[in-house]
């Protein structure tokens, strides 16, 4: 029989099964769809070879005036700002305890016990220890005057930390009785809790069945960032907010906002913080009433313009704030052209500026379409792409939900569990939005979706082969995309150009797509035999002439077999064709490699199929 040129249909389709979806693609991973046409995702490699300790959620390029670029990143430890290329710890201090901390070492041990009363601690957290004595062996003063993590908060006067040094039998001391401790904000969750009944706070906290109010602790650590000028204003999710100043240079650490010269009625507890496009409003989203330490999760409130410490309203000022009457929460908010969008647990709230006497508007433009989690919108393409429980949404003045082509296979294996930490992300280089998400039974991002917003077509991937992305910004003052990593391992992670070069840092990565099930017209009653292949590959970047992509073909011949392998090839740049002999009922192709080198880029394939037979 002539040669047959089988040309698949754009996007991965998941909505049925392999063989309803004849002659389109079924799987993927770490491709993606350009001109209609799968191609291997550009590669990463370090931003920085520095390293930063925590999970980030957030990262928040901007640049200064002076025109600094300054990359500030949260992680559920520590807050970062990242300068040159080195990360520079401004985690703020939560307290200072003064001549008070004693220290208590075992002979053959590297874990010394702290006594301070009411040291407020929890373990990961950070402490600074500063002018202790030797204990009177390994342990000296410079062992001890540094800064540890705590490794544990047995009780509330005492904490355990290991040092680098293990104890002898001399190491009687106490450390002295001038020690000085400074401790830095409490370290968050690493894994969602939701704020009800068992695993909220410290085992036994509260009564069965007992509500937690919304605080620091006891929610995922996710960070709000953004500039107010050239200084940073971050809040923890239930905490208060913080401000960097950046004059102040590298090594000074954020303070509380509400610290600030000139401060008035600033919010001590936030769901979100932003600042807006006009005027120059700092806003919280969920937030303490004046005069209440309790977070009014409806309540939004906003600073008088140009100012992000004056929060008290007069008539003379601009200062403010609605409690919005739709909803019990807010989830999130996003500012996009001329509006913010917030999203309730109901529907989504359009805030725009009119100045005065109200300053802002609020006006409810869609009911239903929530978000999954905090950070599961962006903006692109002059339009807001959001998930929620049920969906994927597209926002231009109205929410419409997008025809997705695997949307079940999403919904059914997302850890709804871990779905908080649900983040979306940007490419623009490839006219992208993705959604990063855990799945199955793990409690870290281990899956992608991908969405081609200017062709409609869906892509889907794992996070396999270093490719765990925690935190994503599209980075508009910097040259590629940059995304967080976690290695759970060390704790020690690390910043990521993307769509630079093709592999893994380096390293290989592996890349496929494979076809749905296809056979003979008009009903697969025969088997095929596959006798010929010509493939159709762009290679990118070409670097040798034994650069390869592998063809796979495969087959089976009822629907609910697995596929077997039934042939292998192995196409380079100066390939022509391959002879093959490979028979089954029904056929699937898959195209793979694996390199750090080149990329590529499929056509249509040609095969020659002839029938051979019924049995």
């Amino acid at each position: 029989m002539p040669l047959a040129k089988y040309i698949f249909k754009p996007g991965i389709n998941k909505e049925g099964t392999n063989y309803s979806n004849e002659y389109g693609w079924f799987d993927a991973d770490k491709v993606r769809f350009r001109k209609g046409k799968p191609e291997r995702i550009g590669g990463w490699d370090k931003f920085s070879d520095d390293t930063f300790i925590g999970t980030c959620r957030k990262l928040y390029p901007y640049k200064s005036i002076d025109g600094d670029q300054f990359i500030i990143l949260g992680t559920h430890q520590k807050l970062y700002v990242l300068n040159g290329g080195v990360y520079y710890d401004i985690n703020p201090i939560r307290s200072t305890d003064l001549n008070v901390t004693t220290f208590a070492a075992t002979d053959g041990s590297a874990v010394i016990t702290a006594t301070d009363t009411a040291h407020g601690a929890v373990t990961g957290d950070f402490v600074t220890i500063s002018n202790a004595v030797s204990l009177g062996g390994l342990i000296t003063a410079a062992v001890l005057n540094t800064e540890h993590q705590i490794t544990s908060a047995p009780t509330a006067n005492t904490y355990t930390f290991t040092a680098s040094a293990t104890a002898n039998s001399s190491d009687s001391g106490n450390g002295g009785s001038a020690t000085d401790a400074v401790y830095q904000i409490n370290s968050g969750l690493d894994v969602y809790v939701r704020s009800t009944g068992w695993g909220v706070n410290t085992w036994g906290t509260g009564t069965f069945g007992s509500k937690e109010d919304l605080s620091l602790t006891n929610q995922l650590r996710l960070w709000t960032i953004d500039n107010f000028g050239d200084d940073t204003i971050a809040a923890p999710r239930g905490g208060p907010i913080y401000f960097w100043d950046e004059s102040d240079g590298l090594s000074t650490r954020a303070t509380l906002l509400s610290a600030e010269s000139g401060a008035s009625d600033v919010p001590t507890a936030v769901i979100q913080v932003m600042t807006s496009d006009v005027d120059k409003h700092c806003i919280a989203f969920g937030c303490n009433p004046i005069g209440s330490s309790t977070i009014d999760p409806l309540l939004v409130r906003f600073s008088d313009r140009e100012s992000a410490v004056d929060w008290t309203p007069t008539a003379t000022n601009q200062a403010g704030g609605v409690q919005l009457s739709s909803g019990s929460e807010i989830i999130g908010a996003l500012r996009t052209r001329q509006e913010v969008l917030i999203w309730t647990d109901v529907g989504i709230v359009s805030m725009r500026f009119v100045g005065e006497p109200f300053v802002f508007s609020f006006t409810e433009v869609a009911e239903g379409p929530s978000l999954i989690a905090p950070n599961a919108a962006v903006s692109a393409n002059n339009r807001v792409y959001f998930m929620d429980n049920g969906g994927f949404y597209i926002y231009s003045g109205s929410a419409e939900k997008i025809s997705c082509t695997v949307l079940d296979y999403v919904l059914s294996d997302l850890n709804q569990d871990q779905s908080f930490k649900v983040f979306a992300a940007v490419n623009n280089i490839a006219n992208e939005v993705m959604w990063f998400y855990p799945s199955g039974t793990n409690t870290e991002i281990d899956k992608y979706v991908l969405y081609n917003y200017l062709e409609d077509v869906w892509s889907i991937g794992t996070t396999e082969d270093n490719f765990v992305r925690t935190a994503w910004d599209q980075a508009s003052i910097l040259e590629y995309p940059i995304a967080a990593s976690k290695n759970d391992a060390s704790n020690l992670n690390y910043t990521y150009n993307h769509e630079k070069g093709h592999g893994d840092d380096g390293s290989d990565f592996t890349a496929y797509i494979e076809s749905s099930d296809f056979d003979l017209e008009p009903d697969g009653e025969k088997f095929i035999f596959i006798s010929k292949l010509i493939p159709d590959v762009q290679f990118r970047d070409q670097q040798s002439t034994s650069d390869s992509v592998t063809f796979t073909i495969k087959g089976r011949d009822y629907p609910l077999q697995d596929l077997s392998t039934l042939q292998t090839i192995d196409v380079t740049p100066n390939s022509t064709f391959s002879n093959t002999r490979a028979r089954s009922r029904q056929a699937a192709v898959r195209i793979s490699n694996s390199s750090s080198d080149y990329g590529w880029r499929a056509g249509d394939i040609r095969l020659e199929i002839r029938p051979d037979g019924k049995r």
